[in-house]
């Protein structure tokens, strides 16, 4: 599916997105016509699916987060789609991810501070429809966050 060249491409887009198609297009020894095209082919295979900013939400002053593991009551037989449909409303989670097994869903909160968090988790992740348990994690530290693979 990928030839050498577009695995080059992938490579130099992941360890620097920000950079210039001209730019690009020097490091690569070819030209931005040629690059844009190889750009657009791996967009329409579904492979390239867009250059997003990566936005640091702690120097933007949020300092907790939390990781709330959720298993939902299943005799509901729209618990998932309902669940999940509340929880994208809650501007301060920033992931949401589901599972096979005892948890269903983890939710990725984030929060100015335990008070603030506080506020969220009574006001809304409590409110979201069919949670039969839910446990939360403390964030302590980002060890490993890449995105990149090995190409």
């Amino acid at each position: 599916m990928l030839d050498d060249l577009d695995r080059r491409i992938l490579r130099f887009l992941q360890s620097a997105p920000d950079q210039s198609i001209p730019d690009l297009a020097d490091q690569l020894g070819m030209t931005g016509a040629r690059l844009s095209r190889r750009l657009d082919k791996l967009k329409a295979q579904g492979i390239l699916r867009g250059i997003r900013a990566k936005i640091d939400w702690r120097v933007l002053g949020y300092e907790v987060e939390v990781s709330l593991r959720v298993t939902l009551d299943k005799t509901q037989p729209r618990a998932f789609d309902e669940f999940i449909a509340a929880a994208r409303g809650i501007a301060e989670v920033i992931e949401i991810q589901t599972f096979l097994g005892r948890v269903d869903v983890r939710l990725s909160v984030v929060s100015r501070d335990m008070s603030h968090y506080q506020q969220i988790y009574r006001d809304q992740i409590l409110a979201l429809p069919h949670i039969a348990d839910i446990e939360a994690l403390m964030h302590v530290a980002r060890i490993k966050s890449d995105e990149a693979l090995p190409l």
